[in-house]
């Protein structure tokens, strides 16, 4: 009977080993949060390798009990902790990214809370609500738990290009204390067969391991409709491995997608989201915010400011920021190069044509009468024509006497040039 029982004990010792690497990341995700008696079966199971001639495996639970001894030394108090409570090991910036194995790419980016910008992305009401919603589930992590709610641990940001998503999900992370693990997706996709599902396994027990924010940017990349006849099986198995990996972090950590094509995503990503926050293009109060946070230390009129937000309808933060950066240097170059703002415009309209709504854009090359008539009847504009006049570089009696003279020839059937 002993005889047989050590012959059957070889076996099954020997499986145990085959899958030591799976017991010890179980245990060290355990110890980043651990009880006194979970610590104690760690302590129980590291004695009996050790006593079984496993000093390899013994050694490596060893090394993971006096990481968290280390982990809680360093820890702030209970009242002092991070806003983000999440499990695993602290990410530092010595800490080697995963890599792709035929090219030895870096799969990933780790930006640290210290180096992403402090202020607040600028958006309407209603998103910035929506942002201090997340951030406050968090804050208030402990009396959710109370009721046996957790905070949302998914989040999907879509919206035209531009429109301040990355830069949201930075700061998200920021206001939670945590280490941001950014992902180009396209980055990722190889063309070696297999390696692209392989790559992304890494990513995510690299991302696991870790207490930090995952941002997948530019994930249409991967995450393409599976029944898309022109995709080969290749894509498929890809993004069956990414639902697979979205599914066992939901329970772990912090996860962000980032999309400028919503329309791309295959249903089931979707449903692997808890929330989905659209980015809309500003509005006009909006984008002449916009204008006036990237204007310092030029100081600009607020009648410019206006023009320009009702110049850029239906543009983009980011194209707000690149008209402001032109009026900037316009202003600030010498004294016989500097052009006024309708100049400026029109250089910018020329230079980024298809930035610029065609309506505005024509306005401003065609006769300034009928530019000056659209600024002075537009409500939302609301212009003076002491307004018209300043940025025009006329007085507001010609700018008057101008339009008197269109609206006389109107009535006549005639158009005057401007």
């Amino acid at each position: 009977m002993r005889i047989i029982m050590a012959k059957n004990a070889t076996p099954q010792r020997d499986s145990v080993m085959e899958h030591f690497s799976i017991v010890q990341a179980l245990c060290r995700a355990a110890m980043a949060d651990a009880s006194p008696a979970l610590r104690k079966q760690v302590e129980r199971l590291r004695d009996a390798l050790a006593k079984d001639g496993e000093a390899k495996q013994s050694s490596a639970l060893t090394s993971i009990l006096t990481t968290a001894d280390r982990t809680k030394e360093l820890a702030p108090s209970r009242i002092e902790r991070s806003k983000a409570p999440l499990v695993g090991e602290i990410l530092g910036r010595n800490t080697p990214v995963p890599v792709d194995r035929e090219t030895s790419a870096a799969l990933a980016e780790i930006i640290f809370p210290a180096d992403i910008e402090s202020s607040a992305p600028l958006f309407n009401a209603t998103v910035r609500q929506a942002i201090g919603t997340i951030v406050e589930e968090w804050e208030h992590f402990d009396a959710l738990a109370e009721i046996d709610i957790r905070p949302s641990k998914t989040c999907l940001i879509y919206g035209a290009p531009g429109t301040g998503k990355t830069r949201l999900a930075l700061w998200i992370a920021r206001e939670l204390d945590l280490p941001v693990v950014l992902v180009k997706l396209d980055g990722l996709v190889s063309s070696f067969l297999g390696t692209t599902a392989r790559n992304i396994g890494n990513l995510f027990t690299f991302a696991n391991r870790y207490r930090c924010v995952l941002l997948l940017d530019e994930f249409d990349a991967i995450a393409k409709v599976r029944d898309d006849p022109q995709e080969v099986g290749e894509i498929k198995r890809v993004v069956n491995a990414l639902l697979q990996n979205l599914d066992i972090r939901r329970d772990i950590g912090f996860t962000v997608g980032i999309t400028n094509h919503p329309k791309l995503l295959d249903p089931a990503v979707w449903r692997r989201f808890e929330v989905q926050l659209e980015i809309p293009k500003p509005d006009f109060e909006m984008r002449k915010s916009i204008a006036a946070h990237f204007m310092p230390p030029v100081k600009a009129p607020d009648s410019h400011l206006r023009l320009i937000s009702w110049f850029t309808e239906g543009a983009t933060g980011a194209e707000i920021e690149s008209l402001v950066r032109t009026y900037k240097k316009a202003t600030t170059v010498r004294e016989e190069d500097k052009r006024g703002l309708l100049d400026t415009l029109r250089q910018f309209a020329t230079l980024n044509a298809a930035r610029v709504q065609s309506e505005r854009r024509a306005l401003l090359f065609e006769d300034s009468t009928s530019l000056f008539r659209a600024m002075r009847d537009d409500p939302i504009l609301n212009f003076s024509m002491a307004d018209i006049g300043e940025i025009s570089g006329k007085d507001k009696s010609t700018v008057s006497r101008q339009l008197g003279k269109q609206a006389a020839a109107l009535s006549e059937g005639e158009v005057p040039n401007g």
